[in-house]
């Protein structure tokens, strides 16, 4: 007797493809990696950096107490002690910045690259304080974030919140004390946080008053700076918070939700009561299945977030949907020319993963199979036959039956 999986052939390659799926769908790998292992890397890499700067910051403080206003930095006596300042931002930063690891944020991916790879360099710089293995685990984190670059692709407006927050308050920091530090520079002197604060605010705001102006050229070259970073730091937080919104909505509006991290799943496209079994059959064995329909289903059966409303017949919309990367296309409707005409679609897109169609009426066998459909399911005509037999009492042959409900487009 001649079994399915004689007639659905499936490539070593779709075979693995499939186990990795079922594997990945048992462990829930999508709810947790690789965000939540990354997350947790960041967050140890940004305590060890907090805790190297520590001791040279404890004995920094008592200096910075009694720190008074000057014109140039080399006038301060813990100058040379600044140095473990950057340390002690890259670890809060990397603190952070693993909150929107977790919320699979792109733009926390691309401020954990960049500051993970200051931290290196600051690491290089200090290597004999440290052991080779801070260096191997500062660099494998790096070669990761790059590895699963596309797991983080969301425009989180949590991750564009932190991230703004984040800027402004380092902003504010540095310039309020930049601009006590060098107090002396300015006319007149600023001796206190307080006029440093007002300054600050004034200045990166570019309202300029012209009520405190920077003589010294120390001063003028940090009042440039914080005036770029003010107008900088300002548009970019505003843009991370506004623009994800903007764009989440009318992406909305105009193509619906888009399935765009989808992978290693299957398509089904079908309303009826064989594609809802089909779908439960599917997700019964850890697989995943995106249910594709013209409109949102009468009767829910599908789970929302397998739900994917679009013309099947449309490239564009098989495109969304992920069939690129699907390990099939599933036509189980109950119209055989719709199944045909979207599997046609499917091959004139050349996706890889095999094509399957639902056939009621024996005379489109034929005709379905020169779609070059990979497998042809027939169980209405099969049930026919089966009638028929048992009413003459007819032997009911094995690979008969199997030959019924399973025609192979290949080997027709």
């Amino acid at each position: 007797m001649m079994r399915p999986a004689e007639i659905f052939h499936f490539s070593p390659w779709q075979r693995a493809r499939r186990w990795a799926a079922q594997v990945r769908a048992i462990l829930r790998l999508d709810l947790w990696f690789p965000q939540i292992p990354l997350a947790l890397a960041v967050a140890g890499l940004g305590a060890v950096s907090v805790l190297h700067a520590l001791p040279t910051l404890e004995s920094l403080i008592p200096q910075l107490s009694v720190i008074t206003p000057s014109s140039t930095l080399t006038e301060l006596p813990a100058f040379t002690q600044l140095g473990a300042i950057p340390s002690l931002v890259v670890g809060v930063v990397l603190l952070i910045m693993a909150f929107g690891l977790v919320l699979r944020s792109r733009l926390s991916w691309a401020l954990t690259l960049i500051i993970s790879a200051v931290s290196l360099a600051l690491l290089l710089r200090h290597q004999q304080q440290l052991s080779i293995a801070m260096l191997i685990f500062n660099g494998l984190i790096l070669l990761a974030l790059l590895a699963f670059r596309r797991h983080f692709s969301r425009s989180s407006v949590a991750a564009g919140t932190l991230f703004a927050s984040l800027s402004i308050i380092l902003l504010i920091s540095y310039a309020v004390f930049g601009a006590y530090v060098l107090g002396a520079g300015f006319a007149p002197k600023i001796d206190n946080l307080g006029t440093a604060l007002y300054f600050a605010v004034v200045t990166m705001s570019t309202v300029g008053y012209g009520d405190i102006v920077p003589k010294s050229p120390e001063a003028r070259y940090f009042v440039i700076s914080i005036i770029i970073l003010g107008i900088t730091v300002f548009a970019t937080s505003i843009s991370a918070v506004v623009v994800p919104l903007i764009n989440g909505r009318m992406q909305r509006l105009l193509l619906g939700e888009k399935k765009s991290d989808w992978s290693d799943h299957y398509v089904l496209v079908g309303d009826n009561l064989f594609a809802q079994n089909t779908y439960r059959a599917l997700r019964h064995r850890h697989l995943k299945v995106l249910v594709v329909a013209p409109a949102q289903p009468e009767r829910q059966w599908v789970h929302e977030d397998d739900l994917f409303v679009g013309d099947p017949t449309d490239p564009a919309v098989l495109r969304r949907a992920g069939a690129m990367r699907a390990l099939g296309v599933l036509a189980l409707r109950n119209d055989d020319s719709e199944n045909a005409f979207i599997v046609l679609t499917a091959k004139e897109m050349n996706i890889p993963g095999k094509t399957v169609a639902l056939v009621g009426n024996q005379r489109h066998l034929q005709r379905l199979r020169q779609t070059g459909v990979d497998l042809i399911i027939a169980p209405e005509v099969l049930g026919g036959q089966l009638l028929v037999q048992s009413l003459l009492g007819e032997e009911l042959a094995g690979d008969a039956m199997l030959d019924t409900i399973f025609s192979s487009g290949a080997t027709a």
